[in-house]
């Protein structure tokens, strides 16, 4: 698969590999065979297990519970090597750059395509899917060139977080 369409089926159901929110560490352990750090925080309140460019961050309870995580796709451009790893590991084929374009192309191709809101981030445009609670950060600085950093139009980063609770 590529990384291009996993971002694809990811934008659209909020879930990778089988897993996302709510999921549980057993869970991630059973879908994600990759080498990660963990890192927990102070007081055993939060745990951030990093796999390289992605990363996803629990909260404790019964069992450690995914509560969010990035793809940080900006990372490949400078470490291509984490792109090999990850597809050795995972089946999932990511390039050193990935294209919103390419993405939207990608989308156009999955039902049920998620709406978007909009907004500018400062240099970069967050693309925020309420349907999945994934939103994607993208480039938007007309001077920022590909080499060792990602480029104008470049997916910068994909996130899912966990939507905000009615009390």
């Amino acid at each position: 698969m590529t990384g291009i369409e996993f971002l694809a089926s990811f934008i659209t159901t909020g879930r990778l590999h089988g897993i996302g929110i709510g999921s549980t560490l057993g869970e991630v352990d059973g879908a994600l065979r990759h080498r990660y750090v963990d890192v927990v925080g102070e007081g055993g309140v939060s745990l951030r297990r990093d796999y390289g460019f992605a990363e996803f961050y629990f909260n404790p309870g019964e069992e450690w519970v995914m509560s969010g995580g990035s793809i940080e796709l900006h990372r490949l451009a400078n470490a291509p090597e984490s792109a090999a790893r990850w597809a050795e590991s995972t089946g999932v084929e990511f390039d050193r750059y990935t294209a919103w374009a390419d993405v939207r192309e990608a989308l156009s191709g999955v039902a049920p395509v998620p709406e978007f809101t909009v907004s500018d981030q400062g240099g970069f445009l967050e693309y925020r899917a309420e349907s999945s609670c994934v939103s994607v950060l993208v480039v938007d600085d007309d001077e920022e060139e590909r080499g060792y950093h990602v480029g104008h139009g470049d997916v910068w980063s994909v996130s899912l977080w966990a939507p905000v609770r009615a009390s």
